[in-house]
């Protein structure tokens, strides 16, 4: 029996909606590490949106579904969504390892304005002990990767690594400001997205 250990990306959000800027950093960094596969996690009550207003889950679970549903790498997991309260990374990798086995390893990818907040993540230690982190840095960001594992010491250098990902200047937020304003979002989330938005008519308001 090999003693290989499996890679598996963790691609957590609160997917509001999901878009193809989110399918691009997945699957470079799928690639870049050989990873056997992404889960794609939408979050049940982000800690960090408590006080904004967020898209039902079960809304968001679907859309990520259907985004993902033609790349044979990506799944989508509703850990979050089943499990009551806020949905913090910690409880999420710590129930992955006990789904998949300690002869695993997790990849948690975190897009450029994330990666700035690991700090203030709970149990951010304890997270750096059982996964790693692949910051998708986008060239000409205003950090660099140094900054950010600097508080970390020699764990925060273990753990802590930078992808160039293609420069897709696309956010949730753009997306839903687009649908509001009755504007078109064709090619910022995949078509079955679009369609799923017109048809539950999300973010009208």
């Amino acid at each position: 029996m090999s003693d290989k250990k499996r890679k598996i990306g963790i691609m957590g959000g609160t997917f509001d909606p999901i878009h193809t800027g989110h399918l691009a950093t997945a699957e470079a960094v799928r690639v870049e590490y050989d990873l056997e596969r992404v889960l794609f996690i939408p979050a049940a009550n982000p800690p960090h949106k408590q006080h904004f207003r967020v898209t039902k889950p079960l809304h968001r679970y679907i859309m990520t579904v259907m985004a993902t549903y033609s790349n044979p790498h990506f799944h989508v997991s509703p850990i979050e969504i089943e499990r009551p309260g806020l949905s913090y990374a910690i409880d999420t990798v710590l129930e992955l390892i006990k789904q998949y086995g300690d002869n695993t390893e997790f990849y948690f990818i975190v897009g450029s304005d994330t990666v700035q907040e690991l700090a203030s993540w709970k149990d951010i230690d304890r997270l750096l002990e059982i996964c790693h982190f692949i910051a998708a840095n986008r060239p000409g960001s205003a950090y660099t990767l140094e900054d950010i594992i600097k508080p970390f010491g020699e764990k925060g250098f273990k753990r802590i690594h930078s992808l160039p990902t293609p420069e897709l200047e696309i956010s949730s937020t753009d997306v839903r400001e687009k649908v509001r304003q009755g504007r078109s979002i064709k090619y910022f989330v995949p078509e079955s997205v679009e369609i799923y938005i017109c048809k539950e008519n999300l973010y009208k308001e």
